[in-house]
């Protein structure tokens, strides 16, 4: 029976497209047995099961860029990491490792190479984080989304296979099923509002800045995931929740629906967002959060904006400025079918399916 760990998570943007790649896994091999490694307490330990997916937590988290006493704790979880990471490689004896990047993902690549394990990168940023650097050179393949990453990676082992993106999106929704299924009105022009799996504060002010400011209804409606960390807050407001103008969500489900209603969206510059929303092929603005490694969502979102692709607002100027750019954009049709034509140039759709191949031939290479 083939064995195939994948490992990786801390937000949608790792776990979903590991999951992605998983099924595209399932599709070549129905008999495969499929462990994930992930971080405890992150939301993999929750999604992962919830997908039908067995799931091993490690005790690891990032280093804060900031002085603060969780630091002093960082060593002793990535020791600890390492050694539950070999620890279950040694138990479950996997024929190929999949790192999709997040905290649980690097001790789990480490422990595969230094077991002489194929190990394969599923790097998703443009700009790609120093542990994916330092292993490159030990991994066997590394699948990349952008174009220009041999400045990172050895030439010969990088393959533009894009971000897997989940199979709901791909086969776009009826457009009527999807108004319905969130009360919306069929004469009004859709804002899709999206922060992430967690959302994002500098978003949320903007959007509640507006609502505070804003005069005479629009002739668009807000269909808005503040993130469930945010929502508490501002689904307490009555008043803003029985708006007919506005539906608040603190995370959307049906993602598939969402992009179908959707005429214009308002997001973060993740890796993953960005290859979705390349697949989707509505007209986008950019908000790049600040507050990742090395500035890497600015960075996606540049790939994008240097073809036409999207618009791209900075985080410093998104409270200010965001629904100008907004209301700019709904009024000029020219500019929306451009940015449409030109993001859904850039799809990848079928990543998943691309690196599930890639890792059938690790194993075919291995025997």
């Amino acid at each position: 029976m083939t064995r195939i760990i994948i490992s990786g998570g801390g937000t949608g943007g790792h776990i979903f497209p590991a999951i992605a790649i998983a099924e595209a896994l399932k599709m070549l091999d129905p008999g495969m047995e499929i462990l994930f490694i992930g971080a405890k307490g992150k939301m993999e330990m929750e999604k992962v099961p919830q997908a039908g997916y067995q799931i091993c937590g490690l005790w690891i988290s990032g280093l804060q860029r900031r002085i603060t006493i969780k630091n002093l704790a960082f060593p002793i979880k990535v020791i600890s990491s390492l050694v539950r990471a070999d620890r279950i490689l040694s138990k479950f004896r996997p024929d190929v490792v999949i790192g999709v990047g997040g905290y649980a993902s690097g001790p789990t690549l480490r422990a595969a190479v230094r077991r002489k394990i194929p190990a394969l990168i599923q790097e998703q940023n443009s700009f790609p984080g120093i542990t994916n650097r330092l292993l490159s050179s030990k991994v066997d393949k590394i699948c990349v989304a952008y174009d220009g990453m041999k400045k990172f990676f050895p030439a010969g082992k990088i393959i533009l296979t894009g971000n897997p993106v989940r199979q709901d999106i791909i086969s776009p929704s009826d457009k009527i099923k999807a108004l319905e299924y969130f009360n919306l009105k069929k004469d009004k022009k859709v804002v899709l509002i999206i922060g992430g799996s967690l959302g994002a504060g500098t978003i949320n002010k903007s959007v509640l800045r507006y609502l505070d400011q804003q005069g005479e209804k629009d002739a668009i409606q807000l269909l808005w995931q503040t993130g469930k960390y945010y929502f508490d807050n501002i689904g307490s407001d009555q008043k803003m929740m029985e708006r007919d103008d506005v539906f608040i969500h603190p995370f959307i489900d049906r993602m598939d629906l969402a992009y179908t209603a959707a005429d214009i969206i308002v997001s973060r510059a993740g890796a993953i967002a960005i290859s979705e929303l390349c697949v989707v092929g509505k007209p986008v603005i950019l908000i790049p959060s600040p507050n990742v490694a090395e500035d890497h969502q600015t960075k996606n979102a540049e790939a994008l904006t240097m073809k036409s692709a999207a618009l791209m607002l900075k985080d410093q100027d998104a409270e200010e400025n965001l629904f100008t750019l907004v209301k700019k954009l709904t009024a000029d049709t020219g500019l929306q079918d451009e940015l449409s034509r030109n993001i859904k140039a850039m799809a990848l759709p079928n990543a998943a399916n691309v690196i599930a191949k890639e890792t059938m031939k690790l194993i075919r290479k291995k025997e």
